[in-house]
């Protein structure tokens, strides 16, 4: 098949990009004038079309001729305008729906996540499954314009345009320099990253890049009766005790792991009095905040999720244990330069 992807010089995208290729689909990628393409660069049967989700007339060149897009890109930063998570998540995957739609593609595979589903206030929740409604509110406009932005691509199915959402939790692996886990491991190594737990256990769901890729491509090729209009959640098979593990990292990684505790009174006093003070424009436009409420609860409240809807619907399968992907991001960050090439751009 013609296989468009979004987001392709990033992490996702660009295991999403290879694991394509290797399925023997051609691929065409979209990429802005100021991506990194030194890598796509190198593989042999990408198409680069340079442009961006604001811009009809490359979503026309992106779409034309295509089978089935997988749509990875968005704004997943902590730091923005309502205006700047609106246009990249929203209205840019709005342009792309329709783009594609009337280009003739069958296909439409969206990265949404779980964030779209969390609400301000929560506690521990275990085995979540996909009856699980959007909140009133939300924690962040991360989590807003996910939860905006899913909601009209399942909204798009249609007899001749299949779409389907997928919400994978906490995606690592090799090749990620910005995801959350090389932020937590710089943390760790600059002594930054408290015990916001507070000792509390706090277990999780994690998706690996490998198993995240496998339903993209599963999700793709299921009968539209069985996924169209659908979301689901995709996660690794482990249920992971998170500072444990984090904690393992700063070992692997020439960190130190979080020892010094934060009384979760005066971590939520700060985190919300942070969220208040990032409201003010120079601030919200420009730079990450050291702390919110939407990091505290991803730190903090256990939540894992179902993924038996994914394999009865299109076989999703973790095939990529945790142990066989901490070897692999090991391998990578060795091979990288060390723990530095991690945590470079997150510095």
């Amino acid at each position: 098949m013609k296989v468009l992807v979004t987001g392709a010089s990033g992490f996702l995208g660009g295991h999403l990009v290879d694991r394509c290729l290797a399925e023997g689909h051609h691929v065409r990628a979209l990429v802005r004038g100021n991506s990194d393409l030194t890598r796509l660069r190198t593989l042999e049967g990408v198409e680069l079309v340079h442009g961006a989700l604001e811009d009809a007339d490359s979503l026309r060149r992106a779409v034309a001729g295509v089978d089935v897009v997988h749509h990875s890109a968005a704004r997943v930063v902590d730091f923005g305008t309502r205006a700047q998570f609106w246009q990249a998540n929203v209205a840019g995957t709005e342009q792309l729906l329709r783009a594609a739609r009337r280009a003739g593609a069958h296909r439409f595979v969206f990265v949404s996540s779980p964030s779209a589903l969390m609400p301000v206030k929560d506690g521990d929740r275990f085995d979540i499954d996909e009856s699980i409604p959007y909140p009133d509110r939300f924690l962040n406009l991360y989590s807003e314009t996910k939860a905006a932005a899913e909601r009209r691509v399942l909204a798009a199915d249609g007899p001749d345009f299949t779409t389907v959402a997928l919400r994978p939790r906490g995606i690592w692996g090799p090749r990620d320099h910005s995801g959350f886990l090389p932020r937590l491991v710089g943390a760790m190594r600059a002594g930054r990253l408290p015990d916001l737990a507070a000792g509390k256990r706090v277990e999780v769901s994690l998706c690996h890049c490998d198993n995240a890729v496998t339903a993209c491509l599963r999700a793709a090729a299921a009968p539209a009766e069985r996924v169209g209009g659908k979301a689901y959640f995709i996660a690794d098979r482990e249920r992971t005790d998170l500072w444990a593990f984090l904690a393992r990292l700063a070992g692997l990684f020439g960190a130190l792991p979080p020892t010094r505790p934060l009384p979760p009174l005066v971590r939520d006093v700060l985190a919300g009095a942070v969220d208040r003070l990032w409201t003010l424009p120079p601030l919200r436009a420009r730079l990450a905040p050291p702390l919110s409420r939407y990091t505290v609860a991803l730190l903090t409240r256990s939540t894992t999720y179902d993924t038996s809807a994914a394999a009865r619907d299109f076989g999703y399968t973790a095939d990529t244990d945790q142990e066989s992907g901490l070897r692999q991001l090991t391998a990578w960050v060795e091979s990288a330069g060390g723990a530095e090439a991690f945590v470079r751009a997150v510095r």
